[in-house]
């Protein structure tokens, strides 16, 4: 079963509060995120929040890239410039109509496509 958990609070302000709850209620093996495309800002803060959670409670942190959770649909940057990811390689491109894209949680994780790798994608083109 999967728990779904909605807020309108920003991360920053609900992620200690929605882990307090999930840490007393599960045995929690692992932390599996996506580090990128999208907020920088929400992907910096959910990557030092889950990094925190994994080095004090020895839980392995995993990650993968956004394409994942939306089915490698276009992920909307700045203006008309959307993330696109071609082979494995993740960039910007103009587009004057994408698809909207929605993000899902599978049913369940392909751990192959996960890595310990679990930083914030850095390297991706500046978007302007």
């Amino acid at each position: 079963m999967i728990k779904t958990i909605r807020s309108d609070e920003k991360s920053s302000e609900v992620l200690p509060n929605i882990f307090s709850e999930l840490l007393d209620e599960y045995d929690i093996k692992g932390l599996f995120y996506a580090n990128g495309p999208g907020s920088f800002m929400a992907i910096k803060i959910a990557y030092i929040f889950l990094k925190s959670i994994s080095i004090l409670k020895n839980i392995p942190l995993f990650a993968t890239d956004a394409f994942y959770f939306n089915k490698n649909q276009p992920i909307k940057a700045i203006g008309k410039l959307y993330f696109v990811k071609i082979s494995s390689e993740i960039k910007t491109q103009k587009l004057e109509r994408a698809p909207e894209a929605s993000f899902m949680l599978p049913d369940m994780l392909e751990y192959k496509e996960f890595s310990t790798a679990a930083s914030p994608l850095y390297a991706i083109g500046a978007v302007g």
